[in-house]
């Protein structure tokens, strides 16, 4: 796959990895920050931005494989979040050698243990797959950051959805991306085996990624440490960039 990436700043390798449906634009708040202090890579998943909706299907490991091509065997800090999550754990199980240290945001392990969302928020992006891309944009932002928070940022939202809209995911890559998540979570992956050291952060009102899920994983994983952040939701680099961009320096820093 010819993807679309951009590195920019220098020192050690950061690699960003965004969730379901969402490309470069996820980590606008972010990518800038980091850059300041490393090789910064962002890139759009496959089907989005401007990297090319592939024919055939694919799932995670397929994923992984595209992050760890352009990796190019660079060894490198990995932050995943959500779906970038599974992508970053699948990359940390089988090639620990490129993955200095992981930070897993707003994710989870899958397996039987795994936390669904509740139905009323599944049952309203099922709905918004049928919409036009701003339409469905508006409709299920809300549910990725704490409740109230997109009424109370109208411009902050209006912003999101512009850099969201500016290269549209079509409806295919959603259900490709949608399909991939739902055959990690049936089989999950053994954390157990990772020993990067990681960083586990998850909003307290996460509804797309229910908060157990974050506890869980850092309960499991041999060494993390696990930050629940009060009054957020799943969306944490875009609701409070801030806060998320400071925990990621100091874990990279210790």
């Amino acid at each position: 796959m010819r993807l679309h990436v951009e590195e920019h700043g220098d020192g050690e390798t950061l690699l960003l990895h965004q969730g379901l449906g969402q490309g470069v634009w996820a980590w606008r708040d972010s990518a800038p920050v980091f850059a300041k202090r490393f090789r910064t890579i962002t890139f759009d998943t496959r089907g989005t931005g401007r990297s090319p909706v592939p024919d055939e299907p694919y799932g995670i490991p397929e994923l992984a494989a595209d992050a760890e091509e352009i990796l190019d065997g660079r060894a490198a800090n990995v932050v995943g979040f959500s779906m970038g999550g599974y992508v970053a754990l699948t990359l940390g199980l089988t090639r620990p050698e490129l993955v200095r240290k992981l930070v897993l945001a707003g994710t989870g392990a899958g397996g039987p243990s795994r936390v669904p969302r509740p139905a009323y928020v599944r049952e309203a992006f099922a709905a918004a797959m049928l919409m036009p891309p701003e339409e469905a944009r508006r409709t299920t932002l809300p549910y990725t950051f704490a409740t109230g928070w997109a009424e109370a940022n109208p411009q902050r939202v209006d912003e999101i959805v512009a850099a969201a809209l500016e290269h549209p995911t079509p409806l295919r890559t959603i259900e490709a991306h949608t399909a991939a998540c739902y055959a990690f979570y049936a089989q999950g992956v053994e954390v157990e085996l990772i020993d990067a050291p990681a960083l586990v952060v998850h909003g307290s009102d996460d509804v797309i990624v229910p908060t157990e899920n974050g506890r869980e994983l850092a309960r499991r994983l041999p060494n993390a440490r696990y930050v629940e952040l009060e009054g957020r939701g799943h969306n944490l680099m875009l609701q409070d960039p801030e806060t998320f961009n400071e925990l990621v320096l100091e874990f990279f820093d210790a």
